[in-house]
């Protein structure tokens, strides 16, 4: 490294850039019930603007463990914005669905490269010691950007359109650009490595082809030819892209990390957690506008306490994981997250606002305590030789988890919503056809809350079973020896 690290600069420049690409991926959550009406679509196909965007995520990620080997920070960075700043120019003057994708996955490609970079900076510059403080952070922009992107989109479809959504956040980005071609330094050294175009293609086929399936599911059901296909398609290239990275002396994605328990324990419940993170941001809107009537604003503002409450927490968060370990720390988000979700399984066309503004706020606390800490856990697990391969492992699992538990969940809510309202038509031919509308949706939304406690509960019981914090450097260690001693 040739120039000084200066933490009080580089972290809040990359903060600032990260934040904004983490808002855009659920900026339009609010959005979509009007999204919906604009262009003529269906559920299964709006919440591609969600999914699309979580997925492209995934795919990349596992790809920066090989930029960040190939390009300077410095380069890396500029270039994630410079995506950013081309993805949401075109979702700002789309003509159409087609167009808003398009930019929504362009803007992806630019903050897939974002957090695995932000997260391997943080692990070269701060010590082990201080790494939660650090994260914790950076949980300000992993959850709150996440949580206060549907309350700015709310005030400002309110007010305006959802295109000034898009038109609003191009200074700021331009900011940011600005601000690294100034104060951006490199952490790290480059080296002449190859990329593994055939991993690339399998993960994407795999990832592309699982997704495709799992959400058109909702529309054609489980038992469609189409569905099965694809699903079985996604599946096969998993198995392959996996079976490549075990074998591969230069892995894509370095899979050696799970032999970590530490690090495999923190994944599985950050797979379940980021499930029922991202379906509840999509599903609770489309409830409150689409079942209950109220406005974007209405949805905005019952978010917003939740969303202020978890940037209080996330460094809270942060601070206990360095006193008291990951254990105890993820038992207690996971103890205000579960009575959050339940609170919501039984909901009517009479649910009152406060109670479900109450239970959110008690969702976003549990999610403060459980996504960095686990993040951070699961890492601090790992040598520094893995640290790239573990942040991308990370992202990758947090991002196609969220699109997955996403697209399933929508899956879940617009099948069993079709299921309720045939048996409704049958059993009460009174119902109107705007009561039997609210009536099946509400209930389909019941159902995919079910399914999300479900998730819920899995991931406790893993807690439960996490062994204690170990001496890390001995645990890495020992797992080096074994690693050379198999080689």
């Amino acid at each position: 490294m040739t120039q000084p690290i200066n933490k009080k600069i580089l972290m809040p420049v990359m903060l600032l850039g990260s934040f904004l690409s983490i808002l855009n991926q659920t900026i339009l959550n609010v959005a979509l019930p009007d999204l919906m009406t604009e262009f003529d679509i269906h559920a299964t196909t709006v919440q591609w603007l969600i999914t699309g965007f979580m997925l492209v995520n995934g795919i990349l990620v596992p790809v920066t463990a090989f930029l960040m080997k190939r390009f300077t920070t410095r380069q890396l960075f500029l270039s994630s914005m410079g995506l950013l700043f081309v993805g949401t120019f075109i979702s700002a003057i789309a003509p159409g669905f087609e167009f808003l994708l398009i930019g929504r996955l362009i803007q992806a490609a630019g903050a897939g490269i974002i957090m695995p970079l932000l997260m391997t900076v943080v692990l070269v510059v701060y010590p082990k010691e201080g790494r939660g403080a650090a994260m914790g952070f950076i949980g300000l922009a992993m959850i709150f950007a996440p949580a206060i992107g549907p309350v700015v989109a709310g005030f400002v479809i309110e007010q305006y359109s959802w295109r000034w959504i898009f038109i609003g956040m191009l200074p700021l980005i331009m900011i940011v650009i600005l601000l690294s071609f100034k104060f951006l330094v490199n952490v790290s050294e480059t080296a002449k490595t190859k990329l593994d175009v055939t991993s690339v293609l399998m993960s994407t086929i795999g990832f592309g082809a699982l997704l495709f399936g799992l959400s058109n599911a909702g529309d054609k059901g489980w038992e469609s030819a189409e569905v099965l296909i694809f699903i079985s398609i996604g599946l096969v290239f998993l198995a392959l892209f996996i079976r490549r990275q075990l074998i591969s002396e230069d892995p894509l994605l370095n899979l050696r990390v799970f032999t970590y328990n530490m690090f495999t324990n923190t994944t599985m419940i950050s797979i379940m957690v980021m499930m029922v993170m991202y379906a509840d941001m999509i599903l609770l809107p489309i409830y409150l506008q689409t079942s209950r009537g109220f406005t974007v604003l209405d949805t905005a503002l019952l978010l917003l306490p939740g969303a202020l409450v978890n940037a209080f927490m996330s460094p809270v968060s942060g601070k206990m994981l360095d006193k008291f370990g990951i254990k105890p720390v993820v038992i207690i988000g996971l103890l205000f997250t579960l009575p959050a979700i339940w609170g919501v399984t039984s909901l009517t066309e009479t649910t009152s606002y406060t109670h479900l503004m109450v239970r959110t706020i008690f969702l976003r606390i549990g999610l403060s305590f459980l996504t960095m800490p686990l993040n951070t856990a699961g890492l601090n697990a790992l040598p520094t030789a893995l640290n790239s391969h573990g942040s991308s492992v990370t992202n990758t699992v947090r991002q196609v988890a969220g699109s997955v538990g996403t697209a399933l969940v929508v899956t879940i809510y617009t099948a069993r919503s079709s299921s309720h309202a045939a048996q409704l038509t049958h059993s009460n031919s009174s119902l109107s056809t705007s009561q039997l509308a609210q009536q099946s949706t509400i209930l389909g939304t019941n159902d995919a809350y079910r399914f999300m406690l479900v998730l819920g509960i899995i991931a406790l019981v893993v807690t439960l079973f996490m062994p204690k914090n170990v001496n890390r450097k001995e645990d890495g260690a020992l797992k080096e020896k074994k690693l050379t001693a198999r080689r």
